[in-house]
């Protein structure tokens, strides 16, 4: 499968598939699609020290997934945050699984211990996606969200990606 680093020339493939899910789900909180200069400048931040990959098949991007920082704080440095989000096509297939397999693998690299998942209650197949990979449940946050006409859970699930031990480094940045 075809998986390579995110380009800003993947912004309008990768900004089309989060769309929809923006706009007819409540997988994203957010209620309008960014614009692609915002979009543009997501991809931009993220990339400056975290891994975000694109899954592309025929010359169409059909699914991306990236890594970000967990918390603020400089004693959080060892965690990190990933999200995938497919296109229709692409769902079923194991893209996503090598997606995770590919930034889980960067972010060992770099020093990251933990990694988590935060995922909305209207996403049960995202719940048992992570559970299948290893997540585990950390926190349930019940009616936090409200979108389309309801309220949703989030919940934060939770990998151990490298043992603790004590770090002689920060994470490094992964380019």
């Amino acid at each position: 499968m075809p998986i390579r680093p995110a380009q800003p020339a993947d912004v309008p493939a990768m900004l089309s598939i989060y769309d929809e899910f923006v706009r007819h789900t409540a997988v994203s909180f957010e209620y309008e699609t960014p614009t692609p200069q915002e979009f543009s400048e997501r991809l931009r931040a993220h990339i400056a020290v975290y891994p975000w990959l694109v899954y592309e098949e025929d010359g169409a991007v059909l699914g991306y997934a990236y890594a970000g920082r967990a918390f603020e704080r400089a004693a959080y440095a060892w965690n990190a945050e990933i999200s995938c989000y497919l296109a229709p096509s692409a769902r079923g297939r194991g893209v996503g699984r090598r997606l995770y397999a590919q930034i889980e693998g960067i972010l060992r690299d770099m020093g990251v211990r933990k990694v988590f998942a935060v995922v909305t209650s209207a996403n049960a197949p995202s719940v048992a996606f992570h559970r299948a990979l290893g997540y585990r449940d950390a926190a349930r946050f019940t009616d936090v969200g409200f979108k389309h006409g309801a309220w949703y859970d989030v919940l934060w699930l939770e990998k151990q990606l490298c043992p603790l031990g004590t770090p002689e480094a920060f994470p490094t940045p992964w380019r």
